[in-house]
C-alpha cells in the first residue's frame, strides 16, 4: 500500500458527497411530483426554501475560503494537510455537508414540494454512516489531541 493510500479516509472511492446530496434532491422532486400530498406548500415556504438553498451554497463557499486559508484538500479521498479550524468551522464540523443538507430541503421546498424535509433525515444518516464517521476517525488519528479538542467545542452538523 502507498503512503498516499495510508494518509486518506477510508471512504468508498464511489461515494461523492456532492452526488449523494444530488440523489436526495432529485428523490424529493421526484416524490412531489408523483406522490399526492393534501395541501398546498405556501409561497413563504417556497420562498423559505430558495433562502435555505442559497444559505447552503453560502455555506460551501465558506467551507472553501478556509480549506484553502488552511492549504488542504476539499477531496473528501484524499490527505489532509491541515485542519480548518476558522471561519464557518468554529459553528460546524461539517460546513458543506450541513450547506448540502440545506439544499436537500430548501431546493424541493422551492418548488413547493414538502419531501426535502422529510427525507432530510435520511440525508443525515446516509453521510454520517458513509463519509463523517469515516473522515472523523481518520483525522483524529492523524491529527490526535489538536482534532479531538476541536472536535470537543463545535458540533458536527450544527
Amino acid at each position: 500500500m502507498s503512503e498516499k493510500q495510508k494518509d486518506s479516509p477510508n471512504i468508498n472511492k464511489n461515494i461523492h458527497p456532492p452526488f449523494v446530496a444530488l440523489f436526495y434532491i432529485v428523490i424529493a422532486l421526484f416524490l412531489g411530483r408523483f406522490v399526492f400530498v393534501p395541501f398546498v406548500v405556501p409561497q413563504i415556504l417556497k420562498t423559505t426554501g430558495l433562502a435555505l438553498t442559497f444559505i447552503g451554497f453560502l455555506c460551501g463557499v465558506g467551507a472553501f475560503i478556509e480549506f484553502r486559508k488552511a492549504r488542504t484538500t476539499l477531496d473528501p479521498h484524499g490527505s489532509v494537510k491541515n485542519l480548518a479550524l476558522n471561519g464557518i468551522y468554529r459553528f460546524t464540523r461539517n460546513p458543506i455537508y450541513l450547506g448540502f443538507l440545506l439544499m436537500v430541503i430548501g431546493f424541493p421546498l422551492n418548488y413547493g414540494f414538502i419531501w426535502g424535509i422529510v427525507i432530510a433525515p435520511l440525508y443525515i444518516l446516509t453521510m454520517n454512516r458513509l463519509v463523517i464517521e469515516k473522515e472523523e476517525a481518520y483525522l483524529e488519528k492523524k491529527f490526535k489531541e489538536q482534532y479531538t479538542g476541536y472536535r470537543s467545542r463545535v458540533r458536527r452538523w450544527l
